[in-house]
């Protein structure tokens, strides 16, 4: 990337870093809370507010109506030809502020005050999930028109109202309207720096499968005085085989679970090795010491590349105040699997049922219920967008930009895959301690300001990836 182009776009972007502070201020104190129905007129108002604001930056900005809150696209195409097209995706509803008594402030009075390590933070509910993620970019977008009249690569603001609430309606809109979504790549900014000082590209993302399985055996309780010893225990039944789930070296037992799953190429092993991630810094903040994942992988492997089994929820029989000796008729447990690339949902489902289902005695019948699924994304570590993002992101920062895998799940991304047949650089400033979903959600005021540099950095990079 040209110094001599990108360095008047950075200089008005720390000349104007107060003003784009106030507009996402402006955002942030409006109350999108998709979840609740009562606030579907702010939903409305921010969609609005997001779509006048990206219009001013020479963007045919719309708002569209959707079966729930409404969604923004916006389109600035203007270089033709070979230039590179981008997909930029966010979303502006938020999480419920509940429990309210354990914020500091009201939550949609946003403020920047410091944090007790000194950093300066920006508090409100929203603050970093997502629209002060997403303004990091429309805020890289304002400085290039501002400075050079016109943007570097052609590009498309995709922004939805209902990320928080599983995008049930949006889903469905963005496949009636997928020609108007043709691009080279999507971008999105949800995700998370390795630490205050060090930008990341999640390269990965895992998949899921939720699943629930019921053990049933007698058509009713039965009085544990009377029929115990007799008759079956559908708990411990279902204990049994949830407990043969995994072996003593952690692994999976189910047959063929790893079937299609590769192990990381060596050098990002290497990088990852580097990265030092121990049981001191990781897990005993949460209270604990000894990781729990296959004992012959590094604990960066086990919570970010490595597919995994967890019992989520396990309930039957009775479970109120004193005693009840019974022997339930059922018990149910609630079993989620992170994948990774490699594996595909459905066939792990049917390889968990027919693992339960053969483990079952006699006078028992399991039931299951799938609650959702998706498949794991990974990005080809070649491409020359991930490239040229890196680099930006590595002079912006001043420390090298880790591609790092992410054990959590962003739906969306896979919806652009499948869907769109787009593969999506996640970029993201967010940190661990930010407290998205919880009171006192914050984001680091150095987070929004160089945000808005690495975007733009990365707007120019991206262009000259051909």
């Amino acid at each position: 990337m040209s110094n001599v182009k990108i360095q008047p776009v950075l200089d008005h972007i720390d000349a104007d870093f107060d003003n784009s502070l106030e507009r996402l201020f402006a955002l942030l104190r409006i109350k999108s809370i998709s979840a609740d129905p009562a606030f579907a007129g702010d939903c409305k108002a921010a969609a609005d507010h997001l779509a006048k604001d990206i219009a001013t930056l020479g963007f045919k900005a719309e708002v569209r109506p959707t079966a729930g809150h409404p969604a923004i696209v916006a389109k600035a195409n203007g270089g033709g030809g070979s230039r590179p097209h981008v997909l930029f995706y966010g979303h502006y509803d938020v999480q419920p502020v509940d429990p309210l008594n354990l914020w500091h402030r009201p939550p949609f009075e946003p403020v920047v005050t410091d944090h007790a390590d000194g950093r300066k933070i920006i508090v409100a509910r929203g603050a970093e999930d997502d629209k002060g993620q997403l303004m990091t970019f429309i805020e890289a977008c304002r400085a290039w028109k501002k400075v050079t009249g016109s943007l570097p690569v052609d590009v498309t603001i995709l922004i939805e109202g209902e990320e928080e609430v599983g995008s049930k309606n949006f889903v469905p809109f963005m496949e009636a309207i997928k020609d108007e979504l043709k691009a080279d790549f999507a971008l999105v900014c949800d995700t998370s720096m390795w630490d205050p000082n060090t930008p990341a590209i999640t390269t990965s993302l895992r998949g899921l499968m939720y699943d629930e399985v019921t053990i049933k055996a007698a058509n009713r309780d039965l009085h544990s005085g009377v029929f115990g010893g007799g008759a079956r225990n559908p708990i411990r039944v279902l204990t049994n085989i949830l407990g043969g789930l995994f072996d003593d070296n952690g692994r999976i037992t189910i047959p063929g679970f790893y079937d299609g799953v590769k192990d990381l190429p060596p050098d990002i092993l290497a990088q990852w090795k580097n990265l030092n991630l121990t049981p001191e810094s990781f897990l005993k903040p949460i209270g604990l010491s000894i990781p729990a994942g296959e004992k012959d992988r590094l604990l960066i492997e086990q919570v970010s590349s490595r597919p995994t089994c967890d019992i989520n929820g396990i309930f039957g029989g009775y479970t109120g105040e004193g005693s009840k000796t019974v022997i339930p008729a059922e018990a149910s447990a609630k079993i989620s699997f992170r994948l990774v690339e490699g594996q595909d949902p459905q066939k792990i489902k049917k390889a968990f049922r027919d693992y339960v289902t053969a483990r079952l005695p006699g006078d028992c019948k399991a039931v299951f219920t799938e609650h959702s699924s998706g498949a794991a994304i990974a990005l080809d570590w070649n491409m020359k967008p991930l490239a040229a993002a890196k680099r930006a992101l590595t002079e912006e920062w001043g420390q090298e930009a880790l591609l790092v895998g992410s054990g959590a799940s962003i739906p969306i991304v896979a919806d652009f895959k499948r869907t769109l047949g787009l593969d999506s650089l996640l970029i993201g400033f967010g940190l661990d301690d930010d407290n998205i979903h919880s009171p006192n959600e914050k984001y680091d005021l150095k987070s929004y300001h160089k945000g808005i540099r690495s975007w733009a950095r990365i707007l120019g990079a991206l262009a000259e990836a051909k």
